[in-house]
């Protein structure tokens, strides 16, 4: 049977869609679209608007980014009329979302820098509202999404931008689809698929259609579940989050009963809980919502992320007379902390104002339950608010299993808040690809004295005593494994790693041996710590809980002055390394230097991140094991004893989705833990799922990558084979053969027995292919630079698998220096090397035709291998200003204008504005020319910028 053409999928689609009662509309161009949404709006709004006042309302829409658009288009907007009267038009309504005006039309066209027709759109009141993109079945659905964004780049904000008003993407092959709010910032690994509430995946296009797309329900996602936080990029729930808040709502509008929600570890319970908090605001029967969360938690995330959804909604002082002010006052939402609520109904001073509130009908949501809510304070709250509920949510619940015995004896949380009103686990989690799968090696066999082998390698039944455990020799061995496998596991410390180990003891003798190896020249890893020195820190009895450790030492704490004295020193090593000026002595300072190493982690995945300002390993013994979420951290080293709750806690630091290169967390395990991770699987999610949530073996990679390798080398036998693909489909068939492998050697080169010996293809023949395949990529590139459209335009090359930070210009000016010195008969072999490296090199790409040219013309004159270094420098200057003047020619710039503007994109590292590259044209262009023209000279900047200064070597 033919495979369904993208035509019949989309005709089918707007069948289904007037099915469900949209009205179908033929928009061709802009003019149409204007045309219909003046008589949407009038309809929608009841009246009829002239012209002019439609003028107005076109001048109010047409402002702002995406983001800000969102926003315009949740507002009303006060219309003055012809006749001076005023009135308030709506653009959506969101207290009635199904009281909306629903059509769909396709093949839409726009032109900006390109001409571009979009494929099925859905207008609600007129505004395009919801794309969907969609590809033949067989086709990659990654292709849909590079489409939409390329449809971003180049005609989404021509004319009046109508489209920055889409709010939700749709993408779809036919058998998988998926949905996304309008981030240009985002990565196809942040797309989604709808479920069902037992969180079955509806991929589908029509049963997606029938579930996600019916009028009322694409409406309530749009008005209720996006949301438009304070670092301008929406976001979109996801279908257990949807169910979660639905749920809870429901629970208030019937009754009283409390209730859980589990959601594995790192699917995103506080946007849940702040949405739910939000939407339980607007019932009338509800006074006030309280989210209450744990100290600790509240200072260096919780905090971060409710602010970014709401400005100022956290409070974070030790203040509790501000609390018991914000219970008596207007506000709705209260952001607290367990020990200030304790407070607040328990202190005499608090009561008399607290007392009014004891029968008011407020929720209290419970963020991580299980961390903080298993003492007198659960009972406490219970029993002062006495027309309360209570949710909890949590990623790892306490079962009769793991619970722990404290004073109220050994409490589950279903004993505390009921039951689950919905379950989200990791299984799920994991195969929705909202978080990644672990990797986990047990590292450490121990043999007699008199085996001379020495090295640590595999055994999942370590002997386990203290002695052994403790030993000078196992630990310098474990520092020397992490030395030696720390970039590999990291992907050349492009992402950081933590290390927990069982005590402070062992923390500071851990810490030394790698400053002492560090001084001896034997790694430039940069090592960070942080631990409590209040006394009893070891983890004794290792029963599943990591023990919260205060950031704030109580005054009436017992101090381990030795504890204290040690990390005061590591503070010290800290301040030089980075420049700042910690210090336990003061607990502002103690508490500002915990808030600077969780920003040094998590901010590693944001734009402007200074490498010089990361942290590669972070000791811990248990700071930072729960609750702390940094996508750039991707390795965790265990020699620590962990069971239950905390174990699946701590490996989950790791799993956040990131991109292509984060293909796994990795877990690295000097203890062997093998029985602990399979039981704490087994409850958290079932016996059967640790093949669904543990990585296969390193053989099983290795026979893959072997398979994808026939399958390439059935496509292109040899290397210059790829030069001989007939079409576009060939070659296209060639990138994603080729793509399989770099993604499998991604995977293979995290693992410590990773060797290019082992694997059917050798090195050099994979270096041989990478050029090839980079050809191809800079061929796309090259087209589509022209205005050409490829095949392969929304094909993703993944660029970031094959790039090696340790292959620069730098490396390359070595190589030309060794080869000045060489002898003659070496020379030619030794350019021949540097050639194949140019080529298959992706961070060499952009320079490759300069340096070919500074060894054609300029290496031949140059006598000594230390002239090398400045007679590139001189020659990169050179060829600066001649590219810099080519640049300001073509496109008739100015050049000081030019100039002033890499500049300041080199200091800010902010690509300059459309209005400030018009402000250096020679000729203005004409308002609609404005936006292509722009675009393309941006372009040209940014790659002038990479090919002339990024990497480029400072010669002192």
């Amino acid at each position: 049977m033919a495979t369904q053409s993208e035509q019949a999928l989309e005709e089918n689609l707007i069948r289904q869609l007037v099915g469900l009662a949209y009205k179908p509309v033929v928009i061709k161009d802009e003019k149409d679209l204007l045309s219909n949404l003046k008589r949407q709006l009038e309809k929608h709004n009841n009246v009829l608007l002239t012209e002019a006042e439609f003028t107005q309302v076109l001048n109010h829409l047409n402002k702002g980014n995406v983001f800000e658009r969102a926003k315009i288009l949740r507002d009303k907007m006060q219309l003055t009329r012809t006749d001076g009267s005023s009135l308030y038009l709506e653009f959506i309504n969101q207290e009635f979302w199904c009281q909306n005006q629903y059509q769909v039309t396709n093949q839409i066209t726009i032109e900006g820098t390109y001409k571009n027709r979009y494929d099925v759109t859905i207008l609600i009141n007129g505004l395009p509202l919801v794309q969907i993109e969609l590809k033949r079945r067989g086709l990659e659905l990654k292709e849909a999404f590079n489409q939409t964004n390329r449809y971003q780049r180049h005609s989404y904000s021509a004319g009046l931008g109508l489209f920055q008003y889409v709010q939700l993407f749709v993408i779809s092959n036919g058998v998988n689809t998926k949905y996304y709010a309008n981030n240009r910032k985002q990565s196809f690994k942040q797309t989604f698929y709808w479920a069902d509430v037992e969180n079955k995946p509806i991929k589908q296009l029509d049963a997606f259609t029938q579930a996600f797309l019916e009028p009322c329900h694409i409406s309530k996602m749009i008005t209720r579940y996006i949301v438009l936080p304070t670092t301008n990029v929406p976001m979109v729930l996801r279908s257990y989050q949807y169910y979660a808040v639905e749920a809870i709502i429901e629970r208030v509008k019937t009754g009283n009963k409390n209730g859980y929600i589990w959601h594995t570890t790192g699917s995103g319970k506080t946007l849940t809980s702040f949405k739910a908090s939000q939407l339980l605001t607007a019932l009338p029967q509800v006074h006030k919502v309280v989210f209450v969360v744990d100290r600790k938690d509240l200072d260096y995330q919780t905090q971060r992320e409710f602010d970014t959804f709401a400005k100022g909604s956290v409070d974070t002082t030790d203040n509790t007379s501000k609390l018991v002010t914000q219970f008596g006052d207007e506000s709705k939402i209260i952001v607290t902390t367990i020990q200030k609520l304790n407070t607040a109904i328990s202190k005499g001073r608090h009561l008399s104002k607290m007392d009014v509130l004891k029968d008011k009908r407020i929720v209290f949501i419970f963020d991580e339950c299980h961390r903080s809510q298993f003492g007198e304070t659960h009972n406490r709250i219970k029993a002062y608010f006495s027309n309360s509920q209570l949710f909890g949510f949590t990623g790892t619940p306490i079962f009769v299993n793991n619970a722990v015995k404290n004073e109220l004896g050994k409490r589950t949380t279903k004993e505390l808040f009921g039951e689950c009103l919905h379950k989200y686990v990791i299984t799920d989690a994991i195969r929705d690809e909202n978080v990644l799968k672990f990797s986990v090696e047990y590292i450490g066999r121990y043999r007699h004295k008199d085996d001379s082998r020495t090295e640590l390698d595999i055994n999942v039944e370590a002997i386990d005593t203290k002695e052994l455990m403790e030993s000078e020799d196992r630990m310098d061995k474990i520092v020397d494994y992490l030395i030696a496998n720390h970039p590999r596991k990291t992907h050349g410390k492009e992402f950081s790693a933590m290390f927990c180990v069982s005590s402070v003891d062992m923390l500071t003798r851990y810490y030394d041996t790698f400053k002492r190896k560090k001084e001896a020249g034997k790694h430039n890893l940069r090592i960070a710590t942080i631990f409590s020195y209040t006394a009893n820190e070891e983890d004794k009895d290792a029963n599943g809980y990591i023990p919260d450790d205060e950031v704030e030492v109580p005054s009436d704490a017992r101090i381990n002055q030795h504890s204290r004295d040690k990390l005061e020193e590591y503070i010290g090593d800290y301040n030089e390394l980075y420049g700042t000026k910690y210090t336990t002595k003061d607990s502002q300072s103690f508490y500002n230097y915990y808030k600077d190493i969780a920003k040094r982690v998590k901010e590693r995945e944001k734009e402007g991140f200074l490498d010089k300002d990361r942290v590669d390993i972070l000791l811990v013994v248990n700071m930072f094991l729960t609750g702390f979420d940094a996508k750039k951290l991707n390795t965790l080293y265990v020699d620590k004893n962990l069971r239950y709750h905390g174990l699946l806690q701590a490996y989950s630091r790791t799993n956040r989705i990131l991109n292509e290169q984060k293909s796994q967390g990795n877990i690295v395990c000097f203890r062997n833990l093998k029985a602990a991770t399979d039981e704490s699987i087994t409850l958290f999610s079932n016996k059967d799922a640790i093949e669904e949530i543990i990585m296969q073996p390193y053989e099983d990679y290795v026979d893959k990558f072997d398979k994808a390798y026939q399958l390439l080398i059935a496509l292109t036998p040899t290397v210059d084979s790829v030069d001989e693909l007939p079409s576009e489909d060939e070659e296209l068939e060639f990138v994603k053969a080729f793509r399989d492998l770099i993604r499998l050697k991604n995977i293979l080169s995290c693992f410590s027995d990773f060797d290019f010996d082992g694997l059917a293809m050798d090195e050099q023949t994979f270096e041989d292919y990478k050029s090839k395949y980079l050809d191809l990529h800079d061929k796309v590139k090259g087209s589509t630079q022209k205005g050409k459209e490829s095949i392969l335009n929304d094909v993703d090359f993944e660029l970031e698998l094959i790039q090696r930070d340790d292959i620069n210009v730098a490396y390359i000016l070595r190589l030309l220096a060794a080869l000045v010195a060489a002898k003659p008969a070496d020379k030619e072999r030794q350019k021949k090397e540097i050639q194949k490296m140019l080529d298959s090199e992706v961070q060499l790409r952009s320079k490759r035709e300069l340096i070919e040219k500074f060894i054609a013309e300029n290496l031949p004159g140059i006598a000594s291998a230390d002239d090398v270094p400045q007679s590139f420098d001189e020659f990169i200057e050179v060829e600066k200003d001649k590219a810099l003047n080519k640049l300001s020619d073509e496109e008739k710039l100015s050049k000081e204008g030019l100039q002033k503007l890499i500049s300041d994109y080199l200091f800010t590292e902010r690509a300059p504005l459309n209005d400030e590259i018009v402000s250096i044209l020679a000729e203005k262009p004409k308002l609609l020319a404005r936006k292509s023209i722009t675009e393309r000279i941006k372009e040209k900047i940014l790659d002038f910028v990479e090919t002339y200064f990024n990497d480029i070597p400072v010669v002192e």
